[in-house]
């Protein structure tokens, strides 16, 4: 038996698309979906004698996101052209940052499976243009869609921190909701908005001796499945070409590969370039950027409370679960919207429990965010009190919840108006409870004599009151009687 343990290391890297209305350098829409090259224009083509601008949102967006990131900002930054040829790159070189990037030394934390926070570190934050799109549908021949050119990509590398798949997805999940909060991108991975290469490799003890794999880079992941697919298949593959072939890591040896998501596999394609490759030199027609102290104060006042610290604060301060926090904070104006509720005077975990199982479900319904649906967070908070007093049932306030959204009437209405206001008469409901007892002997004697039968019994009891009240009586009150009657 060999005796073999190992690590698995990665580092990944993160394109994200900025939610800019134009692109980076020029001023053609981003726009996705439009007809193939109708949104270029001669800078974005390429075309001799352009000259780019600056998007100066796209910059504040980037330095925005570093400030999240923690990361050092860097007060004066350059433009470089990063030269390689592919079709989808018109110009045969690709405006990036690469001595000078925007942001480095930053970190993000993240949540485990096991509870606890981890910290990843950020190697560095930069501002490039993306590429064009090969489109591979026509047959034995490629098209080239040139919208997407130009559009700002903000790409994000971190420190090769992380060592599972899960922990690799659970920063991407964490970072989707940290752009999202900051408002910088929709981060729609359906569109694109988020690319993710995962850089795995191993570190393998053999024997008493450290070995290390080859670096293999996983090309343009769009999903947070095939993210964490990936890197778990890419763990095994070079577990076995390891104690196979005894291969190691040597100077040059990275590699690219790509992920067939059928198979779920990766594929060889390339060995990796190196950044001499890529005959970096300062791009000649943009000025350097000079981040002032006033520009820079005024860039950080649009920091949020993050989306992981507020996670954290609904289970400290409301009590709830981590899921139902985590489901909160998913989106800030759905967070924003249940403080508005629970400090209208909502009780937390009722407003909570009105949002995530009823309010999120029309919401994805008609394609909107709980916010947009019409109804006030005073309207919200007092169905929740009604809720906690009794007034309504808990199955009945989606039923309210649900009118609200339909009609705008208030709460309070709309249960009289659909007769669902609780009955909590102790006399009306003694009268019922007698009546059920009579009925249902054998139920009687069960809770009565005990053991395992009890139980199951007594919640047979008070679902034929609910029955016979059409679900209106207050199932506190009634479970009191039964227990007077019962003992």
């Amino acid at each position: 038996m060999v005796d073999v343990d190992y690590k698995v290391i990665v580092g990944l890297e993160i394109h994200v698309q900025l939610c800019t209305k134009s692109k980076m350098f020029c001023s053609c829409a981003v726009e996705f979906g439009a007809e193939p090259n109708s949104r270029v224009c001669p800078v974005c083509l390429g075309m001799p004698g352009v000259l780019p601008v600056m998007n100066q949102q796209a910059y504040e967006y980037s330095v925005l996101t570093a400030m999240a990131l923690d990361c050092r900002i860097a007060t004066f930054t350059k433009w470089d052209r990063k030269s390689y040829y592919y079709p989808d790159l018109p110009k045969n070189y690709q405006i990036s940052q690469y001595d000078l990037p925007l942001g480095e030394n930053g970190s993000i934390e993240i949540p485990l499976e096991s509870g606890r926070i981890k910290r990843i570190g950020i190697t560095r934050t930069h501002l490039e243009e993306d590429a064009g799109k090969n489109l591979h549908q026509a047959g034995n021949f490629s098209q080239v869609d040139l919208n997407r050119t130009g559009t700002p990509l903000l790409e994000i590398v971190t420190e090769p921190d992380m060592n599972s798949g899960a922990e690799v997805r659970a920063l991407a999940v964490e970072l989707q909701r940290m752009v999202r909060f900051l408002g910088v991108s929709e981060a729609d991975m359906q569109k694109g908005h988020m690319r993710f290469e995962p850089n795995v490799n191993l570190a393998i003890v053999k024997d008493g001796v450290e070995y290390r794999t080859s670096i293999v880079e996983v090309k343009n992941l769009n999903s947070f499945r095939a993210l964490e697919r990936s890197v778990n298949h890419e763990e095994h593959r070079q577990l076995d070409e390891f104690l196979d072939t005894g291969k190691v890591m040597k100077m040059g040896s990275k590699t690219t590969r790509g992920w067939d998501d059928e198979r779920e596999v990766t594929i060889l394609q390339r060995e990796k370039e190196e950044a001499h490759d890529y005959r970096y030199f300062p791009e000649p027609d943009l000025m350097p950027v000079k981040l002032t102290p006033q520009w820079q104060d005024d860039i950080r006042s649009h920091l949020c409370e993050l989306p992981l610290k507020r996670q954290m604060r609904y289970v400290e301060q409301y009590k709830l679960s981590d899921y139902d926090a985590g489901v909160l904070t998913a989106e800030r104006s759905t967070a924003d919207f249940f403080e508005q509720v629970v400090q209208a005077g909502g009780e937390p975990k009722r407003v909570c429990n009105l949002l995530t199982q009823t309010g999120l479900k029309i919401a994805n319904e008609k394609g909107c965010g709980v916010s947009d649906l019409g109804v006030s967070p005073q309207g919200v908070a007092r169905l929740a009190t009604m809720v906690e007093a009794g007034t309504v049932g808990a199955g009945s306030s989606a039923t309210i919840f649900e009118a609200m959204v339909e009609t705008g009437k208030e709460p309070e209405r709309l249960a009289e108006e659909l007769n669902l206001i609780q009955k909590s008469d102790a006399g009306e409901l003694e009268a019922i409870v007698d009546q059920i007892i009579a009925e249902n002997r054998k139920a009687v004697e069960d809770v009565t004599t005990g053991g395992k039968r009890s139980k199951k019994a007594r919640g047979f009891l008070l679902g034929q009151v609910m029955l016979k009240t059409k679900g209106r009586a207050n199932p506190k009150v009634v479970s009191e009687i039964l227990a007077s009657k019962l003992c």
